[in-house]
Protein backbone atom coordinates (compact mmCIF):
# COMPACT_ATOMS: atom_id res chain seq x y z
CA UNK A 1 0.00 0.00 0.00
CA UNK A 2 1.28 3.60 -0.91
CA UNK A 3 2.03 5.76 1.51
CA UNK A 4 -0.83 8.54 -0.42
CA UNK A 5 -3.37 5.71 -0.39
CA UNK A 6 -3.04 5.92 3.55
CA UNK A 7 -3.34 9.79 3.74
CA UNK A 8 -6.31 11.17 5.04
CA UNK A 9 -7.42 14.02 6.99
CA UNK A 10 -7.48 11.89 10.42
CA UNK A 11 -3.85 10.58 10.09
CA UNK A 12 -2.29 14.11 10.65
CA UNK A 13 -2.41 15.37 14.36
CA UNK A 14 -0.80 18.75 13.35
CA UNK A 15 -3.81 18.86 10.65
CA UNK A 16 -6.12 18.55 13.54
CA UNK A 17 -5.07 20.40 15.77
CA UNK A 18 -4.99 23.14 12.84
CA UNK A 19 -8.54 22.42 12.55
CA UNK A 20 -9.51 22.72 16.09
CA UNK A 21 -7.46 25.84 16.28
CA UNK A 22 -9.88 27.69 13.95
CA UNK A 23 -12.69 26.44 15.39
CA UNK A 24 -11.94 27.17 18.99
CA UNK A 25 -10.69 30.45 17.71
CA UNK A 26 -13.89 31.57 16.33
CA UNK A 27 -15.39 30.92 19.47
CA UNK A 28 -13.55 32.80 21.57
CA UNK A 29 -13.47 35.64 19.09
CA UNK A 30 -17.49 35.31 20.15
CA UNK A 31 -17.26 34.87 23.82
CA UNK A 32 -14.59 38.16 23.80
CA UNK A 33 -16.66 40.14 21.89
CA UNK A 34 -19.53 40.32 24.26
CA UNK A 35 -16.98 41.82 26.55
CA UNK A 36 -15.43 44.22 23.71
CA UNK A 37 -12.04 42.24 23.31
CA UNK A 38 -10.38 40.09 20.61
CA UNK A 39 -8.58 36.72 22.16
CA UNK A 40 -5.71 38.59 21.95
CA UNK A 41 -6.04 41.77 23.94
CA UNK A 42 -7.78 38.96 26.29
CA UNK A 43 -4.63 37.39 26.49
CA UNK A 44 -2.63 40.33 27.10
CA UNK A 45 -4.87 41.35 30.05
CA UNK A 46 -4.78 37.74 31.20
CA UNK A 47 -0.79 37.77 31.09
CA UNK A 48 -0.68 40.85 32.76
CA UNK A 49 -3.06 39.99 35.66
CA UNK A 50 -0.83 36.92 36.50
CA UNK A 51 2.84 38.73 35.70
CA UNK A 52 2.33 42.27 36.70
CA UNK A 53 4.63 44.88 34.67
CA UNK A 54 6.11 43.07 32.05
CA UNK A 55 7.72 44.72 29.19
CA UNK A 56 6.21 44.99 25.85
CA UNK A 57 9.00 42.55 24.80
CA UNK A 58 8.18 40.23 27.55
CA UNK A 59 4.47 40.64 26.52
CA UNK A 60 5.03 39.96 22.89
CA UNK A 61 7.00 36.61 23.59
CA UNK A 62 3.47 35.71 26.00
CA UNK A 63 0.92 36.89 23.40
CA UNK A 64 3.33 35.05 20.44
CA UNK A 65 2.96 38.48 18.47
CA UNK A 66 6.00 40.60 17.16
CA UNK A 67 7.11 43.51 19.71
CA UNK A 68 6.22 46.02 16.96
CA UNK A 69 2.45 44.53 16.32
CA UNK A 70 2.14 45.01 20.43
CA UNK A 71 2.70 48.24 20.49
CA UNK A 72 -0.47 48.72 18.07
CA UNK A 73 -2.30 45.74 20.23
CA UNK A 74 -1.94 48.22 23.47
CA UNK A 75 -3.49 51.53 21.65
CA UNK A 76 -7.28 50.58 22.59
CA UNK A 77 -6.04 48.76 25.89
CA UNK A 78 -4.41 52.03 26.69
CA UNK A 79 -7.10 54.29 25.31
CA UNK A 80 -9.42 52.03 27.35
CA UNK A 81 -7.57 52.64 30.63
CA UNK A 82 -6.94 48.89 30.74
CA UNK A 83 -3.61 48.36 30.92
CA UNK A 84 -0.94 51.46 32.23
CA UNK A 85 2.71 52.12 30.56
CA UNK A 86 5.32 53.29 32.94
CA UNK A 87 7.06 55.16 30.74
CA UNK A 88 6.97 56.51 27.17
CA UNK A 89 7.64 53.24 25.00
CA UNK A 90 8.71 53.51 21.72
CA UNK A 91 10.85 51.95 19.47
CA UNK A 92 14.26 51.11 21.50
CA UNK A 93 12.85 51.78 25.06
CA UNK A 94 12.03 49.19 27.71
CA UNK A 95 9.00 50.07 29.60
CA UNK A 96 6.36 48.29 31.18
CA UNK A 97 3.02 47.68 30.86
CA UNK A 98 0.68 47.18 33.84
CA UNK A 99 -3.17 45.73 33.96
CA UNK A 100 -5.52 48.34 35.37
CA UNK A 101 -8.30 47.94 38.22
CA UNK A 102 -10.50 48.40 34.97
CA UNK A 103 -8.19 45.72 33.16
CA UNK A 104 -8.55 43.63 35.80
CA UNK A 105 -12.51 44.06 36.00
CA UNK A 106 -12.83 43.51 32.49
CA UNK A 107 -11.23 39.67 32.82
CA UNK A 108 -13.17 38.72 35.60
CA UNK A 109 -15.96 39.40 33.81
CA UNK A 110 -15.14 37.59 30.67
CA UNK A 111 -14.16 34.44 32.51
CA UNK A 112 -17.73 33.06 33.05
CA UNK A 113 -17.86 32.99 29.39
CA UNK A 114 -14.43 32.03 28.66
CA UNK A 115 -15.69 28.84 31.67
CA UNK A 116 -18.80 28.10 29.76
CA UNK A 117 -16.88 28.07 26.16
CA UNK A 118 -14.76 25.55 28.05
CA UNK A 119 -17.93 23.27 29.47
CA UNK A 120 -18.88 22.97 25.74
CA UNK A 121 -15.94 21.53 24.42
CA UNK A 122 -16.79 18.04 25.07
CA UNK A 123 -14.26 17.07 27.64
CA UNK A 124 -14.25 16.43 31.44
CA UNK A 125 -12.18 18.53 33.68
CA UNK A 126 -9.45 15.46 33.26
CA UNK A 127 -9.02 15.34 29.70
CA UNK A 128 -9.40 19.36 29.92
CA UNK A 129 -6.07 19.56 31.97
CA UNK A 130 -4.44 16.98 29.89
CA UNK A 131 -5.29 18.63 26.75
CA UNK A 132 -4.05 21.66 28.22
CA UNK A 133 -0.44 19.81 29.31
CA UNK A 134 -0.20 18.67 26.10
CA UNK A 135 -0.60 21.13 23.81
CA UNK A 136 1.92 23.41 26.42
CA UNK A 137 4.45 20.66 25.72
CA UNK A 138 3.74 21.65 22.28
CA UNK A 139 4.13 25.31 22.57
CA UNK A 140 7.02 24.69 24.38
CA UNK A 141 8.49 22.03 21.89
CA UNK A 142 8.70 24.96 19.37
CA UNK A 143 9.43 27.62 20.65
CA UNK A 144 5.96 29.06 21.43
CA UNK A 145 7.03 31.00 18.39
CA UNK A 146 7.05 28.33 15.39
Amino acid sequence: MSEVSEVSEESFVAWTLVRASHVVARGFTAVFAQVGLTPTQFGVLAHLADEPALTQAELARRVLVRPQSLGELLVPLLERGLVSRDGPGGRGRRSGIAITDAGRELVAAALPGVRRFEAGLGLDPGQLRTLDDLLHTVLRTLGEDG
